[in-house]
């Protein structure tokens, strides 16, 4: 049962995503999205771990201290802020470098659909930015990652589904510079 559950889950996550996707132009990123959740390294781990509310991954996180789920869905999809870590030459040091705008754009969909996911009826269009206010992730992330990512989410937040899908179509994946860079 719990593998029927898991399934039903990722294929919704992956059909509001596309949607998502789909409604800004991102066509092929929107029909590709999160595909290795089904390989046997996610699929498993999901059946494993699920509970319906929150990722089995970071229930495979409380269990064994880290998360192979994880770290193969993170090295496969560009959607994650995590992918976009590279050496620095200068420095020699690993670190995060600023997203591509169309995965930014993806990362944003992923992030609505999960709220929309695991809260269920409890969902509202600020989810995805108080989720993202209350993690650390935004330590890790590249400073202007991080920036946009904010911006974009306190838009969906405060002007609703409509006007940030029409600014990633229209701004955001036409390279049109953000507010504070004109």
């Amino acid at each position: 049962m719990k593998a029927w559950k898991h399934f039903i889950t990722i294929t919704r996550h992956r059909w509001l995503v596309r949607g998502g996707c789909f409604r800004i132009g991102l066509y092929w990123q929107g029909l590709i999205h999160d595909l290795s959740k089904y390989s046997p390294t996610e699929f498993r781990t999901g059946v494993k771990y699920y509970q319906g509310v929150r990722s089995p991954n970071a229930a495979e996180r409380d269990d064994k201290g880290y998360s192979e789920a994880w770290m193969h869905h993170k090295g496969r999809n560009r959607h994650h802020y995590e992918y976009w870590t590279d050496m620095n030459k200068a420095t020699r040091v690993y670190e995060p470098i600023p997203m591509p705008r169309k995965y930014l754009a993806e990362m944003v969909m992923d992030r609505r659909a999960a709220c929309m996911v695991y809260q269920g009826k409890n969902y509202h269009p600020s989810s995805a930015l108080e989720y993202f206010e209350k993690s650390r992730e935004r330590e890790l992330m590249h400073p202007q990652t991080k920036q946009e990512l904010g911006y974009i989410l306190t838009m969906l937040a405060e002007q609703g589904e409509k006007e940030t899908f029409r600014f990633l179509k229209n701004e955001v994946l036409k390279g049109k510079p953000f507010p504070w860079e004109e």
